[in-house]
């Protein structure tokens, strides 16, 4: 049930008016809720008082934390709510669990989205539950494209070391970019070349496009817009710079190895010069001069932030997981359908880009799952974000079982990781195991226990 585990969920914020996150008694089963949007860390004591006003308008005025998306709410009801709303119906996997809830703040427009929140939230629930003595779950249902995805970036490093701290798991979605057409691949021999197509479909306000290689690697890029200009050959000189092509402006900037990673990175950010970016297919031409990695990835930012319509034509779907599912001591989550037992084609895939860690670990139902809604009641949901609390409360569970009933005092960390794994059941719809989909299959804590210990009662 997740007693005497502390659940951590960082996320869009949580409706702690709902009854899902109650006691029988009417008190709140969250600990700490800390708001970075209003500056204040909530305490349970502080919950108390609101929910005793009798209404949600009036709960605001005592404890000012709202969940404007409802997303942090449904993924705080399928981890650890207790269905208390539903007469028990739609309880959540570690249902008697206590909660830490972190409303991340608004992206930094000058940082890279949400990091810096992202690593403050997570610090603040691990120090908590170390000093609170208590084993820690934590779901981060959050991602994104910017970044090498090799898990060598600064926000998957941070969150390996964390992953290290106390008897903590991490457990990670790998997001929604598997079927979005926003990754390109090419292995380019010497002399070599290679044309990336993009769509860019009408009324797109702009974008950026990642192209990521090997620094060793020497390759000329060149763009064509959509009335058959081409450039020529991007300047390789390090730093920003401009070019108009059109009714668009290329604002490129060529990157350098960072203290975190070796790989190079080449970034394009389209601007339009007028309302739009110019629609039409865009391409962008590698010719390798001198290479001894050859690879190119290209990415495109999410596709929620992107017109539907606007990709790359030729897309690899493999490496579409998002940061931080990269890292490599998180449990990466994909999504399957448990209606049909068959990979969801939304979810995103690994491996990595460089290291060909296995990614995903493993995967959850994320189809029309029933959650909590902010406000009352409950909605279906679908996506990794609703996949991931899945495993992070067979974490909590097994956490409970492992240390704080006392039958493995070292049950967490890569530990929980390797047990999920073996115990993960293989679906017919996927011929190989491990593999970039599904990982090494799908989630069953039954089976997770050692042989010998299939009992959690």
């Amino acid at each position: 049930t997740g007693r005497g585990v502390i659940c951590a969920v960082i996320d869009s914020g949580i409706d702690y008016f709902h009854e899902d996150f109650c006691y029988e008694n009417g008190e709140s089963r969250i600990l700490f809720l800390a708001d970075q949007v209003t500056g204040e860390v909530y305490s349970r004591e502080q919950i108390n008082e609101a929910l005793k006003s009798g209404s949600r308008e009036a709960a605001r005025a005592i404890v000012p934390s709202q969940d404007a998306s409802g997303h942090g709410t449904a993924v705080a009801g399928i981890l650890a709510g207790n269905g208390r709303e539903s007469g028990g119906r739609y309880r959540g996997v570690a249902w008697e669990s206590e909660l830490i809830v972190v409303r991340l703040g608004a992206p930094d427009p000058e940082g890279f989205p949400r990091t810096t929140q992202l690593m403050r939230g997570l610090d603040f629930a691990v120090r908590t539950a170390l000093e609170l003595g208590k084993p820690l779950a934590v779901n981060l249902s959050f991602g994104n494209t910017y970044g090498s995805h090799d898990g060598n970036g600064l926000l998957e490093r941070y969150l390996d070391s964390v992953a290290q701290m106390g008897q903590t798991v991490i457990a990670v979605g790998t997001g929604n970019e598997g079927g979005a057409g926003g990754h390109g691949r090419f292995l380019l021999q010497e002399g070599e070349w290679a044309e990336a197509e993009l769509a860019v479909a009408a009324y797109e306000t702009g974008f950026g496009l990642q192209i990521w290689k090997s620094y060793e690697d020497s390759i000329r890029i060149s763009i064509r817009n959509p009335a058959g200009s081409i450039t020529e050959t991007l300047s390789r000189e390090r730093g920003a710079y401009r070019l108009s092509m059109g009714r668009t402006e290329l604002l490129i900037y060529y990157g350098e190895p960072g203290p975190f990673n070796m790989a190079q990175e080449i970034y394009i950010d389209f601007v339009p010069r007028g309302d739009y970016v110019e629609s039409g297919n865009w391409s962008v031409f590698f010719q390798a001069e001198a290479v001894s990695d050859g690879r190119v990835d290209l990415w495109l930012p999410s596709a929620a932030v992107l017109n539907r319509s606007t990709r790359i034509l030729r897309p690899e779907p493999e490496t579409t997981l998002t940061i931080p599912s990269t890292a490599q001591r998180v449990i990466s989550v994909g999504a399957y359908d448990d209606s049909t037992k068959a990979y969801a084609p939304f979810s995103g895939r690994g491996d990595t880009r460089h290291y060909q860690i296995q990614k995903p670990d493993l995967a959850a139902p994320g189809v029309g799952i029933i959650a909590p809604r902010r406000g009352g009641g409950y909605e279906p949901v679908t996506g990794t974000s609703f996949a991931a609390p899945f495993v992070t409360g067979a974490a909590a569970l097994l956490m409970e079982w492992g240390i704080v009933r006392g039958n493995d005092p070292y049950l967490y960390g890569d530990k929980i990781k390797a047990y999920l794994r073996k115990g993960a059941e293989q679906i017919p719809a996927e011929l190989e195991y491990p593999n970039p989909r599904l990982g090494y299959g799908v989630l069953c804590v039954e089976k997770s226990l050692p042989e010998g210990w299939r009992d959690l009662s």
